[in-house]
């Protein structure tokens, strides 16, 4: 007797965590929040739909498969996101990587929340979950900054306040948009690095930039050398300054580590000088003076 009642407790604290979706549709319904959420419900795999404005494209498949194989042992820890379309059909808001592993594990059910949005707010949430996470590439984040201001309307100052990121930070990433594709897809498969991409975004002929990638490629050139190659082509007559000491040489190395451009130091016998540190935009600039006021 005793076993029987301990069967029906379980039962009921399952229930309490995984709701019948009939039941949470009428719980949506009564709401008039568009940005209502329900408690976790279980859904079959069948009924969601992937949404076409999904940001992310590249799924790994070795980590998807580790993903799955998780899953199968331990269960879905984080609940996907969804909106109800009609009756039976939903369509994913956030979480497809964890809707492909679970379907990739042989599961015919997965815990979702569901959350009333119209298109707009569907997008906007798919990609600020998109930034949120730790693997995206530099160009995959400037896309969804991009696709977040130009689709959602908001201005940077809006996407900052949204996602936690300054102003400079967002500039920087969008402008890697400029480059030719072919050095995207270099940065987004890890050819070379977001810091290669800047300093090439200040070329702008593309066909010299191409040039200049597959040099960086060939002689596994660094930020630092490829910066002062793009100093020379745009200012020919200008040359590399000579330093009188070590110490100065090495001033510049940090100096240029820290605002991660061209630094020269200048100083004459009596140890008094000046430093010239290259910037190509305002957004650059930005982002110097942040980093002398330690706000970077």
């Amino acid at each position: 007797m005793a076993k029987s009642n301990r069967k029906q407790v379980l039962g009921r604290g399952l229930s309490a965590l995984l709701n019948d979706p009939k039941d949470t549709d009428k719980t949506i319904l009564e709401k008039n929040s568009p940005k209502s959420i329900t408690s976790i419900v279980n859904l079959p795999v069948s009924s969601i739909k992937t949404n076409p404005s999904q940001p992310r494209s590249n799924f790994n498949e070795e980590s998807l498969k580790e993903l799955s194989i998780s899953i199968a042992e331990l269960g879905i820890i984080q609940p996907v996101t969804v909106r109800k379309m009609k009756a039976e059909e939903y369509q994913l808001i956030s979480g497809e990587r964890r809707l492909k592993a679970t379907i990739l594990a042989g599961i015919d059910k997965i815990p979702a929340y569901i959350r009333l949005a119209n298109d707009s707010e569907l997008l906007e949430m798919a990609l600020v979950e998109n930034i949120q996470r730790e693997d995206l590439d530099p160009i995959e984040i400037a896309l969804s900054y991009q696709r977040l201001l130009v689709e959602i309307n908001l201005t940077q100052e809006q996407l900052s306040d949204r996602i936690g990121k300054k102003r400079s930070t967002i500039a920087n990433y969008i402008r890697l948009l400029k480059l030719d594709p072919i050095i995207q897809t270099g940065i987004r498969d890890k050819f070379v690095s977001m810091g290669h991409g800047r300093a090439l975004i200040n070329i702008s002929d593309l066909n010299v930039q191409v040039k200049l990638y597959k040099k960086i490629i060939k002689k596994g050139l660094s930020v630092r050398q490829v910066e002062k190659l793009v100093q020379e082509i745009k200012n020919p007559n200008e040359k590399s300054y000579n330093y009188s000491s070590p110490f100065l040489k090495q001033s510049a190395i940090e100096l240029e580590e820290i605002f991660e451009t061209s630094v020269s130091v200048i100083s004459n016998d009596n140890g008094k000088g000046y430093m010239k540190i290259l910037f190509d935009s305002q957004e650059k600039l930005q982002d110097i003076l942040n980093k002398i006021k330690g706000e970077s």
